[in-house]
């Protein structure tokens, strides 16, 4: 087994892995969307291709269908959970990357005001969507996801403010 270097994509892969017994690409790509996906973005493609990549280094396994689609299974091998293990418990001091279309008009000159309008309806859709799963969520939920949603709330609920001090003029 070769040592592959481990991406913020690997460790997706690995985590949502580690939650269920086996997913295919797709299966991940769907559980992307529906989680991590809202903090971390992350191209389809590379969930397709770093899962067998991961397999190939034993980080995974890999169980392909003999006939039909010919789908490709994977689930996570105790190397992989014990990468996951050591990447979760070294805390990280990367800086935040913010990657922001409406800031980036911004920078290079877009009215503010207009901008504005369009960028509080954004956030304030945002903002619902993460109060509706805090509300349809269980008090026996993981506290990872419950406190990564109510980071992304409150950084919702401060992009609404700057927003809307722009929209002021």
């Amino acid at each position: 087994m070769q040592g592959v270097r481990l991406t913020p994509t690997s460790y997706i892969v690995l985590g949502l892995l580690s939650w269920v017994a086996e997913a295919t690409p797709y299966d991940l790509k769907r559980m992307v969307a529906g989680s991590v996906g809202n903090l971390w973005s992350v191209q389809h493609a590379q969930l397709y291709t770093e899962p067998e990549r991961l397999a190939k280094a034993g980080y995974l396994t890999e169980d392909r269908e003999r006939g039909g689609r010919r789908r490709r299974r994977y689930a996570i091998t105790e190397r992989g959970r014990a990468a996951l293990r050591e990447w979760i418990s070294m805390p990280t001091d990367d800086f935040t990357e913010l990657r922001d279309p409406g800031l980036l008009q911004l920078f290079f000159g877009a009215d503010p005001a207009e901008l504005a309008s369009t960028q509080l309806h954004v956030h304030e859709e945002k903002l619902r969507e993460y109060e509706e799963v805090r509300a349809r969520g269980s008090s026996d939920a993981p506290a990872g996801p419950r406190l990564a949603l109510e980071a992304g709330i409150g950084h919702e609920r401060e992009w609404i403010r700057f927003w809307r001090r722009l929209a002021k003029g």
